[in-house]
């Protein structure tokens, strides 16, 4: 029994020596950075702050952010961030880092020289902290997102906190994520593209012509085979040239109305929104009562291809009394009628045209009139964070064209409803609005977004390219046999 007791004693002891000396191995290595690896811990809904190499920790209730309502929409798919002390911090404690895009220096005539700017010494770009220049109006402004990107990644190079920003301007291409071909297409098309009568290729076509000389020939396409590259089309018609030649690139258009599936797709390109053309619903206090015309279309009605729906559609809806259904160009106060006609309507037509999208859908977002869809090939911008159908109406076209169909869908969406998708509304406008500076949230933040989303699937596929040499070695000489 003594034994017993003995051994029992001595049993405790070892045990009381173990834990005093594993508590002070853990101790000693507080103080030691890099020992853990937080990524494999478990995760906590808690906020680290990261300033100047201390952390701190905080309840993630504690940390909402009050940024305005075009962040709430977000919340479902994007963590949302702090910064601080110069990191953006996501919820999960992971620093986020802007895309970094190489932009070439391309000579003025592919970007500001359209614009008739004149370069001033050895840049090739406007010093835009003292004078940025102008984009013309009109229509020529609802495909001007190259523009609106061009000036977004020029302005990181002067931003007190670059790393608060969605993409910031890198100098080294190794040092890339993307690069960004800076040709204002939708421009150039728009002004360039009639011929003169001493001329047998356009200007527009001649400058595709030499952007893609040029851009082959640079070792950044070469390495990558052009996937890392971004070209900007969003005109249906701009890059009608140089786009079967640069496919191999990320697209920024707004359809694929006009191209083959294997040029251009979702899978590695960018649907971006149109500049809306009419005024802004500022301070819009409305209701379902105040806004007397129950659905408003106006616009061009008889349309190649895809846009038979419209002259349908007018004729099914010329009668109805409380439908605006009508001719309208941007001539003769054409933008101030249409911007009067939709602030004061429940429901705006968005029909498909010449190509399945238009500029129409995002001037509804901007007037607050709830879009309604009828394009059944229609893509839409940031669709994998944004549910539409929370604030747009979508009716196939076969439905549409049918007697009675659309007006009886329309007329029996309740106040309620429509009120809560009028609500909805006003809280992704935001998401759709370009401007300069650009502001988080905005449409510029948002297509750079899309863009970081294209990222991980570009480098994999570069990744894959590298598997096999293209050097084909010498045939090794085999074994020779003695001849006697």
């Amino acid at each position: 029994m003594a034994e017993k007791g003995g051994s029992s004693i001595t049993k405790i002891a070892f045990l009381c020596l173990f834990i005093t000396t594993t508590m002070m191995f853990v101790l000693s290595l507080r103080g030691r950075p890099g020992l853990f690896d937080h990524k494999t811990m478990p995760a906590e809904k808690l906020l680290t702050v990261f300033n100047n190499g201390d952390s701190q920790t905080s309840n993630q209730s504690n940390a909402e952010s009050s940024n305005g309502s075009n962040r709430a929409i977000l919340a479902n798919s994007e963590k949302q961030r702090v910064e601080e002390g110069g990191f953006q911090v996501s919820c999960n404690g992971n620093l986020k880092e802007p895309l970094k895009i190489f932009l070439y220096d391309l000579d003025p005539e592919f970007h500001f020289g359209l614009l008739d700017w004149k370069p001033q010494g050895n840049s090739v770009w406007p010093d835009i902290r003292t004078k940025i220049p102008s984009y013309p109006g009109g229509l020529n402004s609802q495909h001007s997102i190259e523009y609106w990107l061009t000036l977004d990644l020029l302005a990181s190079e002067f931003s007190e906190n670059p790393s608060s920003r969605e993409a910031i301007r890198v100098k080294n291409s190794s040092e890339a994520d993307l690069i960004f071909v800076p040709f204002f297409s939708s421009l150039s098309y728009n002004r360039y593209s009639k011929l003169s009568p001493h001329q047998k290729k356009s200007k527009n076509w001649e400058l595709q012509e030499k952007l893609v000389k040029f851009v082959m020939s640079q070792k950044e396409w070469k390495i990558s085979g052009g996937r890392n590259h971004v070209v900007l089309a969003h005109h249906p018609n701009s890059m009608l040239n140089a786009r079967m030649q640069l496919w191999p690139a990320i697209f920024i258009l707004s359809d694929f109305g006009r191209y083959p599936i294997n040029v251009a797709n979702l899978d590695k390109d960018v649907i971006a929104p149109y500049k809306h053309v009419i005024k802004s619903y500022v301070n819009d206090s409305s209701d379902f009562d105040s806004r007397k015309t129950l659905l408003y279309f106006q616009g061009a009605i008889y349309r190649k291809n895809g846009g038979f729906a419209r002259q349908e559609l007018y004729y099914l809806l010329k009668d109805e009394k409380d439908v605006h259904f009508s001719f309208g160009s941007v001539q003769r106060n054409g933008i101030r009628q249409a911007s009067q006609g939709m602030h004061s309507s429940k429901f705006c037509l968005n029909i498909a045209g010449d190509t399945p999208s238009s500029n129409r859908l995002f001037d509804a977002i901007a007037s607050h009139c709830v879009p309604v869809i009828i394009s059944d090939e229609i893509e839409l911008p940031y669709e994998d964070i944004l549910d539409y159908t929370e604030f747009c109406i979508f009716i196939r076209t076969s439905d549409a064209v049918k007697k009675g169909f659309l007006i009886n869908r329309i007329r029996s969406i309740t106040k309620d409803k429509w009120t809560r998708m009028w609500e909805k509304l006003k809280q992704v406008e935001p998401l759709f609005e370009f401007q300069y500076p650009s502001k988080e949230g905005d449409a510029v933040q948002m297509i750079w977004q899309s863009l970081s989303h294209k990222v991980s699937s570009v480098k994999m596929k570069i990744n894959k390219s590298k598997r096999y040499s293209r050097f084909v070695p010498r045939k090794r000489r085999g074994l020779r046999t003695r001849t006697k």
